[in-house]
């Protein structure tokens, strides 16, 4: 038996977890990176200058692809709450969806079938359908891990911290492996698809080993009766976001978030090939969306328990459109176009703010659920994670159409893989810098509205485990 002491500490639900579990848990986000993040900053581009289809072609998909997860992402979340695998309520999908996402990731990025469209829909709808089926369930999870708030700031940090150590990865190694491997040693070309297969195949396989050791580094602990699984339903998730005004607050955030990152991470590669000319160093340029995370997201907890979350987000936010502004100066003043070391800067500058408001972010989403639970008296982790899912994949539907579009009506041309047009390279600039720097102004309006402080969602979390005690 266990000592009484022991027994009574994890009834009150705020578990300390050791430094393995943080850093089991945070490579699951590491091992979705390699493949998120390679979708989000260069499919589009592997789209149109390698697969063969047309801007405009590409955005559409893209939009139509979110439209399927918002009918399939509240499936999975009460599928999901409703019921339990003996691998795990939450940690077996990550098993289970990531086989699946494995063989699709590489497909997406296979040229066997250049230009047709079906078969680019298929794929990339496979690789969305599983992408959820695992993104819901670990979002869930971090929920079940543990109530105590400043143990999800440190877990937070660490999967954040991971989660670009993944960006990094496939920031700065894409290029330089695909670049590597293709004969003509360019990344937007027909020529590089082969270039492009084998660098997604070994980037997918590794996020499938690092799914794994997260699933047996995790355990559920803090998860809703099994009792009550049972009557968990897909209509909950409109009743919940209706009840649930933290929840709405976290979701139009997402929104903003997810739209300003998918916008900014696509039109990168372009900016730098086009505008800046200087394709060699989009490696570079690439790995410092990424760099930021390793200097700052350590010093979260300090920086939060110092002015507070809220303050944390307006200063982070402001320090990402200072970034975006320097953008915009550097290809409006004819003097600085040659300076890619400001190019650089500017893109630190705006990469330290978002790494560190956007990676924060995701710690709010225990919060909302537990919330929902104090009002309620039922923890649907997957219900909430299929809604913020929801909201960020509405954010990168997004952020895949805009750049899409965008390029369509400046004239971007395919086939030229070496320069475009003054008004393309100034509809470029507009996806790096303009529109982003807009979401982001409307992202902190949108987080002022978030009322859960720290000392608020510390008096909920001690009030549901106290009527846990005294059931």
């Amino acid at each position: 038996m266990k000592p009484t002491t022991q027994r009574n500490s994890e009834q009150k639900g705020f578990y300390k977890l050791s430094w393995l579990q943080r850093v089991g848990f945070g490579s699951g986000d590491l091992a979705q990176n390699l493949i998120y993040q390679t979708v989000s900053i260069y499919l589009l581009i592997f789209y149109t200058n390698v697969f063969g289809l047309p801007s405009k072609s590409a955005a559409i998909m893209f939009l139509i692809v979110r439209l399927v997860d918002v009918v399939w992402d509240p499936l999975v979340g009460a599928f999901v709450d409703k019921h339990n695998p003996k691998l795990g309520k939450y940690r077996s999908y990550l098993v289970l969806g990531g086989i699946p996402l494995t063989g699709f990731a590489i497909l997406c990025f296979w040229d066997g079938f250049s230009g047709s469209l079906l078969y680019a829909y298929i794929t990339y709808v496979g690789l969305s359908m599983c992408y959820t089926l695992i993104n819901v369930p670990y979002g869930a999870l971090n929920a079940s891990l543990t109530r105590d708030t400043d143990e999800i700031t440190k877990l937070t940090s660490v999967r954040m911290f991971l989660a670009n150590l993944g960006g990094l990865a496939v920031a700065y190694g894409i290029p330089v492996m695909v670049r590597m491997l293709s004969p003509d040693g360019k990344i937007n070309s027909a020529e590089s698809g082969n270039a492009w297969f084998i660098t997604m195949s070994i980037y997918a396989v590794t996020g499938l080993i690092l799914l794994i050791f997260c699933y047996t580094q995790t355990k559920e602990r803090v998860v809703m009766d099994e009792q009550d699984t049972s009557e968990v339903k897909v209509s909950d998730l409109w009743i919940e976001f209706k009840r649930n005004r933290p929840l709405r607050v976290l979701a139009f955030f997402f929104i903003t978030a997810f739209a300003m990152l998918a916008i900014g991470n696509s039109a990168g590669s372009y900016y730098m090939i086009y505008n800046v000319q200087a394709p060699d160093m989009l490696p570079y340029f690439a790995a410092l969306g990424s760099i930021p995370a390793f200097i700052f997201m350590p010093m979260v907890p300090a920086i939060k328990r110092a002015i507070g979350k809220k303050q944390m987000f307006y200063v982070f936010l402001s320090i990402a459109i200072a970034g975006m502004i320097l953008f915009y100066a550097i290809s409006m003043i004819s003097a600085l176009k040659s300076q890619i070391w400001l190019v650089l800067v500017a893109q630190f500058v705006k990469s330290t703010g978002i790494i560190v408001a956007t990676g924060y972010m995701w710690a709010l989403v225990p919060e909302v659920i537990s919330f929902s639970e104090h009002t309620t008296g039922r923890r649907i982790s997957g219900i909430v994670n299929a809604l913020t899912g929801i909201f960020f994949k509405a954010g990168m539907a997004l952020g895949g159409v805009v750049p899409g579009f965008v390029l369509a009506f400046v004239g971007f041309d395919e086939k030229n893989a070496l320069t475009q047009t003054a008004f393309v390279e100034q509809g470029i600039l507009w996806l790096v810098a303009v529109i982003p720097a807009v979401l982001l102004l409307l992202a902190m309006f949108i987080i002022s509205k978030y009322e859960l402080e720290d000392d608020v969602i510390d008096k909920i979390n001690r009030e549901i485990e106290g009527r846990h005690l005294n059931q």
